[in-house]
């Protein structure tokens, strides 16, 4: 009883680790796989159901596929059962496609079985509104339809969906910003997939676009007019602001005017000053005597006589 239950752990853990089974499936599919292989890939640490299955898959279809070449791209982190239904889809649509290239296509983080599936029925794809401004300054939103199709030989190292959808934008707001006016743009709205096709934009991109379809166009702003009411808003501000500086410069004109006007008066203050110390030093020298004097006074007294009464005078004829 002993040595029936070693034999029958020993043969459990040998049937765990060679994998019996699935070289039994292989053999019944047509396809000949030595048994040591099957246990050379437990021990390189690779699935062997994971190679096995898309192997016989593989051959299923007709295609020359090797178990080395799974193996390996297998190892390299691939998906090889995506790889092998490419292949097959690719075989079905007569489309010429080597494993290398598309174990690349794979590795390159594409998904190489969606990309033959676009060669073989093209992907639509929609852009958001673009605007654009007419040159009459009326804002054109149009939004197109992409129809495109998957060039599997730009697979590796060509530009996604993302610059397509960027080229198209460019090529719209070109094609409006060069009309002319609004209404041409909504009267032949075909215009725009016109130039935009006939730009290339498809160069250096995984796909190939096949048409470029206008789905909608509508009116925007009008731009013009309110770059124009802008512009009229910032002269005004400019005349405002020079407006008021000249203002704020007769200001100061006036105060530096009467700054000099009481600057004059204090001279004349000054001068006025230096009469009496005149007249004392004339009659100081004998230049003048004292009656020459008292008539100076009275003649100043008269005067401001006179002065006061024609004063008095405006003043009733005023009143009156």
């Amino acid at each position: 009883m002993v040595i029936a239950v070693v034999i029958l752990i020993f043969l459990g853990i040998l049937l765990s680790f060679v994998p019996v089974m699935l070289w039994i499936s292989a053999l019944a599919a047509g396809v000949h796989v030595n048994i040591f292989t099957l246990v050379g890939m437990r021990l390189r640490r690779v699935t062997p159901s994971r190679v096995i299955n898309p192997l016989i898959k593989a051959h299923k279809a007709g295609l020359n596929v090797s178990t080395n070449q799974l193996e390996s791209h297998y190892l390299a982190g691939g998906n090889v059962d995506r790889v092998v239904n490419a292949l097959i889809a690719a075989h079905r649509a007569n489309i010429e496609l080597s494993f290398e290239r598309c174990a690349a296509i794979d590795l390159a983080g594409r998904d190489v079985l969606e990309a033959v599936q676009m060669s073989v029925n093209p992907k639509v794809i929609e852009t958001p509104f673009i605007a654009g401004v007419a040159m009459n300054g009326i804002e054109v939103k149009a939004k197109a339809r992409i129809t495109v199709r998957a060039n599997i030989d730009r697979l590796v190292g060509g530009a996604g969906e993302e610059t397509v959808v960027a080229r198209v934008g460019e090529g719209v707001v070109s094609t409006i910003g060069s009309s002319d006016s609004h209404s041409k743009v909504l009267e032949n709205p075909d215009l725009i997939s016109q130039t935009v096709l006939s730009k290339g934009l498809d160069a250096g991109t995984a796909f190939e676009i096949l048409s470029i379809d206008i789905a909608d166009v509508d009116i925007g702003k009008n731009i013009g007019a309110e770059l124009q009411t802008e512009q009229a808003e910032a002269d005004k501000k400019i005349a405002q602001a020079k407006a008021e500086e000249r203002r704020a410069m007769a200001v100061a004109l006036e105060q530096e005017m009467k700054a000099r006007v009481q600057e004059m008066r204090a001279k004349v203050v000054e001068a006025e000053a230096t009469v009496p110390l005149a007249m004392a030093e004339a009659l100081k020298s004998g230049n003048i005597s004292v009656m020459d004097y008292m008539n100076f006074q009275n003649i100043s007294a008269d005067t401001e006589m006179r002065g006061s009464i024609g004063k008095m005078n405006g003043d009733k004829k005023d009143g009156q």
